[in-house]
């Protein structure tokens, strides 16, 4: 599994004979296979996690699919305005919080060896994913966070961390490989919140921070803490990027 790390909250995986782009909107994307399949996942419609230039990819890999969010359903005369090529429409499968799919690689219909992906509600806007292929299992989290913030009141505190903890939750009992999690520097000292309780809570391999606005100081800084102790040697070393990790 070779693991890219793009921009803010985008990555990609390569496989055997598929490959994952998650929550592109800038950066620059690694050339693929192109006999392989590609699947690509927008979580949200938020700038910082989709850009209308991931429709150009039909124009180099004939085996693509488009997983986004029903928050980012696009009517076709938008799709007509922005120049989206006319062979993306039969790509996209819009997909809402709490569901799951099964999805093919290439030509397996009989779906000997599917994708299955499942969704959470983020806290934010959209969904997370969930996917589970072959043997391995691999968490995206787009914008679900634990979101808090100085200033905020009682009641907004206890919404999200209601709502936050809820969709974690339902982790308890799945084992992860790879998470790609939030780490958010606006957060000031409530930075790690989210990333330190899905640690936690759930049995992770190796996490990626991601959303961290390009301070890659912000992950030494979680490695160092006393809270993250127990975990931080799987706390992916993000220092640029175009960073690879072979997994």
């Amino acid at each position: 599994m070779i693991i890219t790390y793009i921009h803010h909250s985008s990555f990609s995986i390569e496989m055997e004979d598929v490959v994952m782009l998650f929550d592109y909107y800038k950066g620059n994307i690694p050339s693929f296979d192109r006999t392989k399949q590609i699947y690509v996942f927008s979580s949200h419609k938020h700038h910082d996690h989709f850009d209308l230039s991931i429709f150009q990819l039909v124009n180099h890999y004939p085996n693509i699919t488009f997983l986004l969010s029903k928050d980012i359903r696009m009517s076709g005369s938008f799709m007509n305005r922005n120049n989206i090529p006319e062979s993306v429409k039969e790509k996209i499968i819009y997909v809402g919080k709490n569901e799951t799919l099964t999805l093919p690689i290439g030509n397996d219909y009989r779906m000997q060896n599917p994708i299955i992906l499942e969704t959470l509600e983020s806290t934010d806007e959209g969904i997370a994913f969930l996917i589970t292929y072959k043997d391995k299992v691999i968490y995206h989290a787009g914008d679900l966070n634990w979101w808090t913030w100085k200033g905020e009141t009682e009641k907004e505190y206890e919404d999200m961390t209601r709502r936050f903890k809820n969709e974690v939750d339902k982790l308890k009992d799945r084992h992860i490989d790879v998470a790609f999690l939030p780490l958010d520097v606006r957060q000031e000292e409530r930075f790690f919140w989210g990333f330190d309780y899905f640690m936690k809570t759930t049995d992770t391999t190796q996490a990626f921070p991601m959303h961290f606005w390009s301070d890659y100081s912000v992950i030494p800084h979680l490695k160092n803490l006393e809270e993250a102790k127990e975990y931080a040697h799987k706390v992916a070393d993000i220092t640029k990027e175009d960073q690879i990790f072979n997994i």
